[in-house]
């Protein structure tokens, strides 16, 4: 039976000479594997160059219910990427948020409400002018939300944040910290929205040590979330 879904595109695999497999987070039945083949040759249906990484699709898909990969009927781009290939900062944030995603994302269900928070946060990056250089800070906050460990709320008199019990305090009780200034650089991120990231201003040095601490929080509450490998070119670009 074919089913009509969107999808967010997140890891492609060679399969054969001439075709591919790939992850696809969709809105309808969560994180899938689908089969694409042919996809290499000339004159594709579906192309290596519409599965580009965070690549917004639209799809007819049949799934197989007894096993064993699924197949794609019809792929669309919804829409195409306008900037994110071309522009090196954009390109660094995607390529970024896409690892975070498929490390979070591999055996999730089908969650509506978390699929349309990641394709509005796409299309926003696609589409703004000037990409925040705190982007990908806000966005391991946020996301954090919706995987069910976002932060505590905070009290005025609160200077220090716990990462493996994810809750601000007032004195340090544990090893597991950070603390000023970078306690009001994570409640910033916190309360502000992705329009209002540009007045934010974090040294390159604090927005380092942030990124180090927010990946830590993570390993501390997804099991097997491991190391991340592309935070170190997006430090090198942002630095730049």
């Amino acid at each position: 039976m074919l089913h009509k879904t969107k999808g967010i595109v997140l890891k492609v695999t060679d399969y054969s000479e001439s075709s591919l497999v790939v992850q696809i987070f969709t809105e309808v039945f969560g994180m899938q594997s689908y089969i694409i083949q042919g996809a290499k040759r000339p004159k594709a249906k579906i192309r290596m160059n519409m599965l580009q990484p965070l690549q917004l699709v639209d799809m007819v898909v049949k799934n197989n219910v007894h096993g064993g990969l699924n197949r794609i009927s019809q792929l669309q781009l919804d829409p195409p990427f306008t900037s994110i290939p071309y522009d090196i900062t954009k390109s660094s944030l995607a390529l970024f948020t896409n690892e975070i995603l498929y490390k979070t994302l591999k055996h999730q269900g089908a969650d509506s409400i978390l699929f349309q928070f990641i394709r509005h946060t796409i299309q926003w990056l696609d589409h703004v002018d000037n990409p925040p250089v705190n982007f990908h800070l806000h966005f391991l906050v946020k996301f954090s939300k919706y995987l069910g460990f976002y932060p505590s709320e905070r009290l005025s008199d609160e200077k220090y944040f716990d990462l493996k019990n994810g809750n601000f305090q007032k004195s340090p009780i544990s090893t597991y910290l950070i603390q000023e200034p970078h306690t009001t650089q994570l409640y910033s991120l916190m309360q502000l929205r992705l329009d209002d990231l540009n007045n934010l201003n974090i040294s390159n040095s604090d927005r380092r040590f942030l990124l180090n601490k927010l990946l830590e929080y993570y390993k501390w509450h997804l099991s097997g979330f491991g190391d991340i490998n592309s935070h170190l070119i997006l430090e090198e670009v942002l630095s730049n």
